[in-house]
C-alpha cells in the first residue's frame, strides 16, 4: 500500500468525519453499496432531501476505505454556490496544493493519474453542470480513482450506477426516533404504552430520517401522544384532509411543523442563521444575528433550543463547539429570511464579520500563532468565500470584495491557496468602482501571486500599474509593496544588481513608514539572497541573522523558515555539515506545518546535499527524486535562474559520480514515488551511512548567455524565497 498524502493519517488515509451519532438500519444497502463499488467506477446515491444519502455515502466509503490505497476523501459541496469553486473545492478537500498557474482541473488529474481512492462527493445537486465534466475526467483520465456521489439527482455521467435511497421502514424509523430522542434533555425509552404513537409518527413522516430526528427533537417539551397529535393537524391542514403528501412535501411540511413550534426569537434565529455558508461560532452568530428582535445575551439560548430540536448541529473542533444547519433546513429558514425583507442586512452584517475576521487574522499573522491562524482561516474558508462572492456581485460591494481578497494574501501565499486567491483577486481588480486603496491592494497582492505561479508578464503588469497609481494618489504603503514585489522578480530573472536596488528602495520606504511584518522582512531575506549571488556573503548572512532574531523575538516562523534557509545554505558552504542539517530540518519543518511548497522542495534540496556530502550518495538521490514532482506543483523548477539552481547542480553530480548512473537513477525513480508527507518525514529523519565527505565551497555560477525567463519568485508559497 502506497503511503498517505495527508499528514498524521499514514495508517488510514484520507478525511472522513467520525460518526458522532448511531447509525440505524440500512444493512442491505450498504452491502450493494459494497458489491457495486468494487464492480463500478462511479456510484450515485439519489434521494429526496433528509433520506439519509449523506450518511449512507459515509457509512460506505468508511465500510471500503481500507481497500484503498490513497484512502478516501470526502468533498461537501452543498456550501459552495459559485460554479467556478466546484475543482478548488476539490482540491482542497483532497489537500493538493500547486502554485502553478494551472487550471485546478489539470492540477487533479495530473495528482491523482496513479493514486488509488475513493472520492466521496456529497450535496452537489445544484452543481451538476459543473461537477459532472470534472468525474468524467477524473474517470477517464486517472484509473485508479473511483466516485462516490450523495445529492437530489444523478450526475449524468457515462457508466454512472445509481441507488435510490427510499425512506426507512417504519421499525427503523422508530428505532431512529427513539435513540435521538433518549440523547435529548429530558431522555426517553420506548416502551410499549408509546410504540403505537411512535410508530404513527414515523409513519406520518413517511421514515425521512431528518423529519423523524426533527420530531424526535420535540419530546423535551411534548410526550409522544401531543407530537402526534400536532403532527397530525398540521399534515391535515397542509395536505387537503388526510392525502398523501409527496415525500418532498412530507420533508418540507415536518420542517415547516418544526418552525410553528419553535419560539418567535428561535424562528428568528433560525431565518438570520441561514446566512453562514458552513461551520461557524458563537461568536459570529452573535455578532451577525443579534438586534433588531433578538438582543445578543438571548442568542445562545436561542441556538441551544434549535440545537435540542436538531434544527442545528454542534460539532468540536480544534477552534472549540462550531455549529452548522443541513442544507434543506438552511434553505428553509434563507426562504423566511428572504420573506420577512431582512436578507441583505444580514448579508451585509456577515460580510462585516468576516472582513474584520481577516484583516484581524492578517495583523495577527506577524505572531507566535501563525499556525492557529492558518487553521482558523481554513475553517473558516466556506464564510469568506460566501462574504468574497456576496461582495464581488453586489455593484456597491466591489471595494469590499477587492479589500478582503488582498486582505488574505497570507494564506493565499502563505498556506499553498495561490490558485483560489489569483480567482478572486482576478475577479476584484476587473471590477470598476470601488476605493482605491483598496484596489490597490488587491493589485499587489495579485502582482504576488502571479509571480509565485510563475506569470512574469501578469505579475509585472499587476506591479507596474500599482506602483503608477499609488504615486498618482499618493499612497506610499502600496507603492512600497509594488516596488518589493518587483524586485523579487529581478531576483529570479538573475538581474542580481536590479534586485538589490529595488529591494533596498522597499525596505528603505518600509522603514520610512514604520511598516514590519512577515513581508518586510521576507524583503531583507530577498535582499540577502541578491548579495550572496553576487558575491557578499558576509554582508547576507548579517541580515539574515538580524531576521532570524526579530521573528524570535516576535515568535513569526514562516519567514523564518527562508532565514534559516540561507543561514543553512551558508553553513554547508563553510564545511559545517551538522549546523547546515540542523538548520535545513528546522526550516523543512516549518514550511511542512503551512504547506508552503516552494520553501518545502528548496529545503529538501538543501538537505539532499547536505547527505551527499555526509556520505550518503543513495539518500541524496533519493531527495532529489523526491523533489522533482513537488516542482511539478510549483511550476519552473528553481524559477528558471542559474544561481538557484548551483546547490542542485553540486548535489546530483557528486551522487551520480560515486552511484554511477544506473543506481543513481534506480534511487531519483524511488524518491520521486514518494509522496509528500514521506519524504519529509525520511528527510527529517536524517539517514546517512556515517562516512562523511568534504564539501567544498561552490563557485558562483554565472548565468548562461540564453538564460531562460522566471516563471516563479524566490518567494515561496507563502513567502519570498530569495533563496530563502
Amino acid at each position: 500500500m502506497r503511503r498517505s498524502q495527508r499528514a498524521g493519517r499514514t495508517d488510514r488515509p484520507g478525511n472522513l468525519p467520525e460518526e458522532l451519532t448511531s447509525f440505524v438500519g440500512r444493512a442491505d444497502e450498504l452491502d450493494r453499496l459494497d458489491t457495486r463499488l468494487t464492480t463500478s467506477r462511479l456510484v450515485t446515491v439519489v434521494g429526496v432531501g433528509g433520506v439519509g444519502k449523506s450518511r449512507l455515502a459515509l457509512r460506505a466509503a468508511g465500510r471500503v476505505r481500507d481497500t484503498f490505497a490513497d484512502g478516501a476523501w470526502l468533498v461537501e459541496l452543498a456550501d459552495v454556490r459559485d460554479p467556478e469553486l466546484v475543482t478548488y473545492a476539490l482540491t482542497e478537500a483532497l489537500d493538493l496544493t500547486d502554485h502553478t498557474a494551472r487550471s485546478p482541473l489539470s492540477v487533479l488529474v495530473e495528482q491523482l493519474a496513479d493514486r488509488e481512492l475513493l472520492l466521496v462527493v456529497d450535496g452537489f445537486e445544484h452543481l451538476v453542470d459543473a461537477l459532472a465534466p470534472v468525474v468524467r475526467e477524473l474517470l477517464r483520465r486517472c484509473p485508479g480513482v473511483r466516485v462516490l456521489a450523495a445529492g437530489r439527482r444523478p450526475l449524468g455521467v457515462e457508466g454512472e450506477w445509481l441507488h435510490c435511497l427510499a425512506p426507512l421502514p417504519e421499525a427503523d424509523a422508530a428505532t431512529l426516533f427513539a435513540e435521538r430522542a433518549a440523547c435529548g434533555p429530558a431522555g426517553f425509552t420506548l416502551g410499549e404504552d408509546c410504540l403505537p404513537q411512535v410508530l404513527e409518527v414515523c409513519r406520518r413522516l413517511d421514515g425521512i430520517p431528518l423529519a423523524v430526528e426533527l420530531a424526535a427533537g420535540r419530546l423535551g417539551a411534548l410526550s409522544p401522544a401531543q407530537l402526534l397529535a400536532r403532527l397530525d393537524d398540521r399534515f391535515r391542514l397542509l395536505t387537503g384532509g388526510g392525502l398523501r403528501a409527496a415525500r418532498h412535501e412530507t420533508l418540507r411540511t415536518a420542517i415547516g411543523w418544526s418552525h410553528e413550534l419553535c419560539t418567535p426569537p428561535q424562528r428568528l434565529l433560525w431565518a438570520r442563521l441561514s446566512v453562514f455558508s458552513g461551520p461557524f461560532d458563537l461568536d459570529a452568530a452573535e455578532y451577525v444575528c443579534a438586534g433588531h428582535g433578538i438582543p445578543a445575551a438571548d442568542v445562545l439560548d436561542a441556538l441551544e433550543e434549535l440545537i435540542a430540536q436538531s434544527v442545528v448541529i454542534r460539532e468540536e473542533s480544534a477552534q472549540g463547539a462550531r455549529y452548522r444547519m443541513l442544507a434543506t433546513v438552511r434553505e428553509y429558514g434563507l426562504g423566511w429570511l428572504r420573506a420577512a425583507g431582512d436578507a441583505e442586512r444580514l448579508h451585509r452584517r456577515h460580510r462585516d464579520w468576516y472582513l474584520g475576521l481577516a484583516v484581524w487574522c492578517e495583523l495577527d499573522w506577524f505572531s507566535p500563532r501563525q499556525d492557529r491562524i492558518a487553521s482558523r482561516i481554513e475553517g473558516e474558508l466556506p464564510n469568506l468565500r460566501a462574504a468574497l462572492e456576496y461582495c464581488l456581485t453586489e455593484p456597491d460591494e466591489t471595494h469590499q470584495g477587492q479589500l478582503l481578497a488582498g486582505t488574505l494574501w497570507f494564506y493565499w501565499v502563505g498556506c499553498g491557496r495561490l490558485s483560489e486567491g489569483r480567482y478572486w483577486l482576478d475577479r476584484g481588480t476587473e471590477l470598476d468602482g470601488g476605493h482605491e486603496d483598496s484596489r490597490l491592494k488587491a493589485l499587489w497582492v495579485l502582482g504576488y501571486v502571479a509571480a509565485l505561479q510563475g506569470d512574469t508578464v501578469g505579475a509585472l503588469g499587476a506591479l507596474q500599474t500599482c506602483r503608477d497609481e499609488a504615486e498618482d494618489i499618493g499612497n506610499p504603503l502600496a507603492e512600497a509593496y509594488a516596488v518589493h514585489r518587483l524586485g523579487c522578480l529581478a531576483l529570479v530573472d538573475d538581474d542580481m544588481a536590479r534586485a538589490e536596488r529595488l529591494l533596498r528602495e522597499a525596505g528603505e520606504r518600509y522603514g520610512e513608514l514604520g511598516e514590519l511584518n512577515s513581508n518586510v522582512l521576507m524583503g531583507r531575506v530577498e535582499l540577502a539572497m541578491s548579495l550572496v549571488f553576487q558575491d557578499r556573503a558576509e554582508e547576507a548572512l548579517g541580515l539574515c541573522r538580524e531576521v532570524d532574531e526579530i521573528c524570535e523575538q516576535h515568535g513569526e516562523r514562516w519567514t523564518r523558515a527562508y532565514a534559516l534557509y540561507v543561514l543553512g545554505y551558508a553553513a554547508w558552504t563553510r564545511g559545517d555539515l551538522p549546523r547546515a542539517r540542523q538548520l535545513a530540518e528546522e526550516c523543512l519543518a516549518i514550511d511542512h506545518t503551512f504547506r508552503d511548497l516552494v520553501g518545502l522542495v528548496l529545503a529538501i534540496e538543501l538537505l539532499a546535499l547536505i547527505t551527499a556530502s555526509e556520505g550518503d550518495p543513495a539518500e541524496a538521490a533519493l531527495l532529489q527524486g523526491a523533489a522533482d514532482p513537488l516542482w511539478d506543483s510549483v511550476g519552473l523548477p528553481l524559477f528558471g535562474s542559474e544561481h538557484f539552481r548551483a546547490p542542485r547542480t553540486h548535489c546530483v553530480r557528486r551522487a551520480a559520480e560515486v552511484l554511477g548512473a544506473e543506481r543513481f537513477e534506480q534511487c531519483v525513480r524511488q524518491g520521486r514515488s514518494m509522496g509528500l508527507d514521506a519524504t519529509v518525514e525520511r528527510a527529517l529523519a536524517g539517514r546517512t551511512n556515517g562516512a562523511v565527505l568534504p564539501a567544498p565551497r561552490p563557485a558562483r555560477p554565472r548565468p548562461a548567455p540564453d538564460t531562460r525567463k522566471p516563471a516563479g519568485s524566490p518567494t515561496g508559497n507563502g513567502g519570498e524565497q530569495a533563496g530563502s
